[in-house]
């Protein structure tokens, strides 16, 4: 813990979250829960060996992966999950938090991308989702814990102003969060309502999509019918 002491006392001052959502990148961060199990284990199960190894710091097997998603506490934690427009997770960040030993309440990041959805920004973005939402719970200090190696995680620490201390082929990072305040609470109701507005559309559109999808291949099946029975 003497790692987070240090860190508070070398910020130069208190690092402010950018709070208003950030609604013109268009991204659908949502708040996830137990029943989003299953494709977070699609999204998971997919990443490469590389990928699965700077996500967790070991090459995690599918059955490791399989335990991790069902240890998920969705009631003391918070998974976050940015979906596609097929609602397929192809981003997702899990802020785990806890009191350390100076009664300080610390939150611990972990996020993962999708090679497909990589160079869009939104690793930075579930970052900036989670620390919102880490202030907002009182967390005092929000923290990475990430292998050297991992040039990309690392760079959305400093990027966003965290402290970043490298010991050996680790790499930890840490952002010293402000108090919580209206602009900060209405800021989070903000991200979750647009995100839910935005999954509410995907959704229709692809209802939609499948009832047009199946009333051309009903038309198609009639017609072939049709001329099956012409004389």
């Amino acid at each position: 813990m003497c790692a987070i002491k240090t860190a508070l006392q070398d910020s130069p001052s208190v690092q402010t979250v950018r709070g208003p959502a950030r609604v013109a990148q268009f991204l659908n961060i949502r708040t996830l829960g137990p029943n989003h199990r299953a494709r977070l284990m699609r999204h998971l199960i997919a990443l490469e060996p590389q990928d699965r190894y700077l996500r967790f710091g070991y090459t995690a097997s599918d059955q490791q992966i399989a335990n991790y998603v069902e240890r998920l506490d969705f009631v003391n934690d918070a998974v976050f999950g940015v979906f596609n427009n097929r609602l397929k997770i192809v981003g997702m960040a899990h802020l785990a938090t806890y009191m350390d030993a100076d009664g300080s309440n610390v939150g611990d990041f972990g996020v993962s991308v999708s090679p497909s959805a990589r160079g869009k920004g939104i690793g930075g973005r579930l970052f900036e989702r989670a620390a919102l939402h880490a202030r907002n719970e009182g967390v005092d200090v929000l923290q990475i814990h990430a292998l050297a190696e991992n040039a990309a995680m690392l760079a959305i620490a400093r990027k966003c102003g965290a402290t970043v201390h490298r010991h050996g082929p680790e790499s930890e990072a840490y952002l010293k969060l402000p108090r919580p305040d209206l602009e900060s609470r209405l800021s989070e109701l903000l991200e979750e309502s647009w995100a839910g507005l935005q999954y509410g559309a995907k959704a229709q559109t692809r209802i939609f999509c499948g009832l047009i999808a199946g009333f051309q291949s009903l038309r198609k099946s009639a017609s072939s019918a049709t001329k099956a029975c012409s004389p």
